[in-house]
């Protein structure tokens, strides 16, 4: 028996390859087809049965074929592109129906997987770089990171950089493209600046067939200060007349900079501390004027400071510094210190000796300062200023041409003109008072008394003249004048000196005492008159003075009214001799007595200061022998009752016949002087006058006497 089991649809589809994936190429084009995994049903009849689907997708359909079996078989069918860099995978489902009912179904995953080919060239972030880099840009300055994309995998995907051949030649050796990383480095100088560069950059992958992209980089130098300003001068005027008019031009010059823009811009100042300004002309020209008057004799050079300053930042400066002469014109007339002068000259000068100079400055230089002394006279009543001195032209020497006598001529005023050697010349005037000095060359002239035919003038005075009789007044002068005309008065000789005196500034001769009945008649003076000059002049004149109550019918002569009274005799000459000794004999016993008293007690030198009578007499044996007195004058040097320490000096008075002794003495004192002299003098003969207390000033007065 047979037994026909009926199928039921009790089994799903099954794929027995399972899940598929499939590779292809993203290059493919549309309707390329792709066999896929077939499904298997265990039933039979429509239960087994089979149709196909495919989940949605815009890039693939399913196609289903036949075989000669009439079965069929799942194709998957390329309906649009694939891209890769889109979408790299594509997972599709593939459902197996069977035909039963209720239809069963089976599925399987199908995994497209694209696969890349170098279908994509290298993509740039940006189709131009630009950039901007100073000019002094040192190398390996980076200047652009390029960066390029392609999304294709792998080698196809990676890109290299170079620079492209549409840069041009000069470029390429400015800029290196680092392969890999694409950064853009400076390697030469990159040339002037406000220049575009333009160069191009390549982007290649690494393809069987690479392809490659560019893009454009753009370069602008940038100016950098790095340029100081040059000042350059056209033209150079120097020196400058003093007397040059403000606005004349000095000096034109330019000044230029090779930078852009405000780093080229320049700036100009002057610092000169002078009269000058400095005037733009055009395109950076400038001239330098004079804005002022120049004096070259204060100031005669200047140092003209330009600075050139651009505007950079910072600024870059230059400075020129330009020397300015001022050269001299005859502008200054000569100038004398004084507008007077005053030379003093001694009179009995030489002819041609300097009496001085005149000098007048002229600050001009050369010739124009150069100053030639001329004399010009002046009107006056004396000798023309010519005849007595002359001026040497070109250092104003002033020299006489005759010898000046002061009686004569006292001064006299002329001028100097200066006149310099500029044309036209200047000139300028001095007045010059000379004045004469004196000099004692004139001895006084007597005038009263005068001698007549020879003989000497006479005056007459009565015995019964009291003191201070005026005998005559001598009249005198003198031709010179100052100390060299001060006159004073004076007795030179007399026949008796005490009976006159002299007023050394009146010219008075009066008694000086009363008239002696033992007078002699006829007296004879010496009147000598001299003035004050270096070295002093005199004159003398000889007057004779007759003592009498009448006046005689005939005058007396006197010519031997001289007595040798007035000369030293014989035996005052011994006298003087014999005196001196003893001094000298004293002094030399005093020293020794001194000495003595220095070895000795106080009480034994008081007993040796006392003299015995034994030294009286000797004293008076001293002076027993005859002889002529004369005056000693004898100066104490203590009190010679203490000490007997004195210094005597001996002389001659005018009277022969009386010894004088001055000092202050007591009666003591009077002795021993008298025993210490060695003279034999009795007290009484001795007048004391002007007595003071115990001490007096004394005259003694002795006369003539012989021994006892």
């Amino acid at each position: 028996m047979r037994v026909h089991v009926l199928d039921t649809n009790d089994n799903s589809p099954l794929f027995p390859a399972g899940d598929a994936q499939l590779h292809i190429p993203e290059f493919l084009t549309p309707g390329a087809r792709f066999t896929l995994p077939n499904a298997q049903d265990a039933d039979e009849g429509s239960n087994g049965a089979l149709s196909y689907s495919l989940s949605p997708s815009p890039h693939f359909r399913l196609d289903v074929g036949s075989r000669a079996d009439g079965s069929e078989y799942p194709e998957l069918v390329l309906e649009k592109a694939l891209d890769r860099e889109q979408r790299d995978t594509h997972l599709l489902v593939l459902t197996a129906r069977d035909g039963g009912l209720p239809a069963r179904s089976g599925d399987a995953r199908v995994t497209i997987v694209v696969v890349d080919t170098n279908d994509n060239a290298p993509v740039f972030e940006h189709s131009v770089y630009r950039t901007q880099v100073p000019e002094t840009a040192p190398n390996g300055t980076v200047l652009f990171r390029v960066q390029a994309s392609d999304p294709d995998e792998g080698p196809n995907g990676e890109v290299r950089y170079s620079l492209s051949n549409s840069t041009r030649a000069e470029l390429r050796h400015r800029f290196h493209v680092h392969r890999q990383s694409g950064e853009v480095r400076v390697v030469a100088s990159l040339g002037p600046p406000e220049t575009l560069l333009e160069a191009y950059v390549e982007a290649r992958d690494e393809g069987a067939f690479g392809l490659a992209s560019t893009a454009k980089l753009l370069v602008e130098v940038t100016d950098v200060n790095d340029h100081a300003p040059e000042v350059n001068f056209m033209s150079l005027s120097t020196p400058v007349p003093e007397d040059a008019a403000p606005g004349t031009a000095i000096a034109l010059f330019n000044v230029k900079d090779e930078d852009l823009g405000s780093n080229g811009k320049v700036i100009c100042s002057i610092s000169s501390g002078g009269p000058f300004q400095l005037k733009a002309s055009f395109d950076n020209y400038y001239s330098l004027l004079i804005d002022g008057p120049l004096d070259r004799e204060q100031i005669g050079e200047y140092q003209v400071l330009i600075t050139a300053l651009d505007g950079g930042l910072p600024p870059l400066s230059t400075q020129k510094t330009l020397t300015v002469s001022v050269a001299d014109v005859n502008d200054n007339t000569p100038s004398f210190p004084q507008p007077q002068q005053e030379i003093f000259v001694a009179e009995n000068n030489g002819p041609g000796a300097s009496l001085g100079s005149v000098f007048a400055q002229d600050p001009d230089l050369g010739k124009n300062g150069l100053v030639c002394y001329e004399l010009l006279d002046v009107v006056s009543e004396g000798p023309p200023a010519s005849s007595l001195v002359a001026v040497e032209s070109s250092s104003g020497t002033i020299t006489a041409k005759t010898s000046f006598d002061f009686e004569q001529l006292r001064g006299f005023r002329f001028q100097v003109e200066g006149r310099d050697g500029g044309i036209p010349s200047r000139s300028a005037t001095v007045t010059v008072n000379l004045f004469v000095v004196d000099r004692n060359d004139n001895a006084p002239v007597i005038l009263f008394p005068l001698p007549r035919n020879g003989s000497v003038p006479v005056e007459i005075v009565p015995r019964s003249a009291r003191t201070g009789h005026l005998v005559t007044k001598v009249v005198a002068e003198d031709a010179d004048s100052g100390s060299n005309a001060w006159l004073s008065y004076r007795i030179s000789q007399a026949s008796d000196s005490s009976l006159f005196r002299m007023s050394a500034n009146m010219g008075e001769l009066r008694t000086a005492r009363l008239v002696l009945a033992t007078d002699a008649v006829k007296q004879k003076v010496v009147i000598v008159v001299q003035d004050h000059g270096d070295p002093p002049l005199s004159s003398s004149v000889i007057l004779g003075v007759l003592l009498s109550n009448s006046v005689p019918q005939v005058l007396p002569d006197f010519e031997d009214v001289w007595e040798p009274g007035g000369q030293l005799s014989a035996q005052n000459l011994y006298l003087v001799i014999a005196l001196a000794c003893i001094s000298f004999l004293f002094l030399g016993c005093l020293l020794v007595f001194v000495c003595l008293k220095l070895s000795q007690s106080p009480r034994c030198c008081s007993q040796n200061c006392c003299h015995s009578p034994e030294d009286l007499r000797y004293g008076r044996k001293m002076a027993s022998n005859p002889c002529t007195s004369a005056t000693i004058d004898v100066t104490t040097v203590e009190r010679l009752s203490q000490t007997y320490l004195y210094r005597a000096s001996l002389g001659l008075g005018s009277d022969n016949n009386s010894l004088l002794l001055r000092g202050e003495y007591n009666a003591a004192d009077l002795r021993n002087l008298a025993t210490g002299v060695g003279l034999n003098l009795p007290i009484s003969c001795i007048q004391i006058r002007n007595r003071k207390g115990d001490h007096a000033s004394i005259n003694a007065m002795v006369s003539k006497f012989y021994g006892i």
